[in-house]
C-alpha cells in the first residue's frame, strides 16, 4: 500500500509539473518585430496568427502588407480592414508586427465622462506616475462612448513605402456616435522609444464585433479599466532579408508621432 502512495505521488508531482510548463505567462509583452521596422516599410509577416496566439490572448498590431489594424481580444485576433468593418483572418495569414499578453487583472476601477484622447492620456499618465514610469501596461476599458473617431488602412503592395506615406494617402477614417465595447491600449516606456512608439496607443473594436480601428480621438460616457502590470519583455525578430539590411539608427520620432496621432 505504501508503494501505491508513493507511485500515486509521484505521478501528481509530474502531471503538476507538466500543468505548470503549460501555464500562460501573464507577465511577459511579446513583441513581434520593431514598430521602427513597420515605419521603414517592413511590412513583410514573419509570424502567423496561429504563432501569435501562442504568445497571448489580448493585444495590437497589423498584418501583412499592412492589411488593416489588428485587435486580438479573448483569444481572437480580428482585423479592421480599410473600411474600418471587422474580419476574422485564417490562422495561416502572416503578421508583421504585433504587441501580446496573457491578460491578468492587476487593477481595476471606473472611469466617466473623458472627454477626448488627451484627456485619457493625462488620466492615465497620473496613473502611470503612481505605479511606476518605468513599467509596461497593457489596459482595456470596456465602456460606452459618446463618440469614437477610428482610422484603418488600404492594403499595399509592392513596391512598398513608408508608413507615414502610406497613412497620407490610403488611410480611412471614420467618426461612430454612441457605441460601446472595448479599447485595448499599450503603454512602453520612454527609453523603449528605439523598439515601439513611447506612451500609449489605442485600438477599438464594438460590441457587435462590426467595426474597429486604431483610435485618434474618443469620448467617454463611462467604463470599467482594467490593468496588466507587464514587467517582462520578448522580443521575436523577423529573419527576412528586408528587416535585415534596415538601417534603424536613423531617427523616426516625428514620423512616428504623425503615424501613432494621425497629424
Amino acid at each position: 500500500m505504501k508503494k501505491i502512495w508513493i507511485l500515486t505521488a509521484v505521478l501528481c508531482g509530474c502531471f503538476l509539473l507538466a500543468g505548470c510548463s503549460n501555464v500562460n505567462d501573464t507577465e511577459t509583452l511579446n513583441q513581434v518585430s520593431l514598430l521602427q521596422g513597420l515605419t521603414l516599410w517592413d511590412y513583410y509577416g514573419s509570424r502567423s496568427i496561429r504563432e501569435v496566439k501562442e504568445l497571448g490572448n489580448i493585444g495590437l498590431g497589423t498584418f501583412d502588407g499592412l492589411n488593416g489594424e489588428l485587435i486580438m481580444l479573448d483569444w481572437v485576433i480580428y482585423r479592421a480592414n480599410e473600411e474600418l468593418s471587422i474580419e476574422v483572418p485564417s490562422d495561416d495569414e502572416l503578421i508583421p508586427f504585433a504587441n501580446v499578453t496573457f491578460f491578468d487583472n492587476d487593477l481595476s476601477y471606473e472611469l466617466n465622462d473623458i472627454k477626448t484622447i488627451d484627456e485619457l492620456k493625462a488620466e492615465l499618465d497620473k496613473k502611470v506616475e503612481e505605479l511606476g514610469n518605468n513599467r509596461i501596461y497593457v489596459i482595456s476599458i470596456d465602456g460606452k462612448f459618446n463618440s469614437m473617431h477610428i482610422r484603418s488602412e488600404r492594403k499595399q503592395t509592392e513596391p512598398y513605402k513608408p508608413l507615414v506615406d502610406v497613412l497620407r494617402v490610403d488611410q480611412t477614417e471614420k467618426k461612430l456616435d454612441n457605441v460601446e465595447w472595448t479599447v485595448v491600449a499599450l503603454y512602453t516606456p520612454d527609453y523603449m522609444d528605439d523598439l515601439n512608439a513611447a506612451g500609449w496607443h489605442f485600438h477599438f473594436i464594438t460590441k457587435d464585433k462590426q467595426t474597429g480601428g486604431h483610435v485618434l480621438n474618443l469620448d467617454l460616457e463611462n467604463g470599467t479599466i482594467i490593468w496588466d502590470f507587464t514587467d517582462n519583455f520578448k522580443l521575436h525578430l523577423p529573419d527576412g532579408k528586408f528587416f535585415k539590411s534596415l538601417d534603424l539608427t536613423v531617427n523616426q520620432d516625428d514620423d512616428i508621432k504623425e503615424v501613432e496621432q494621425g497629424k
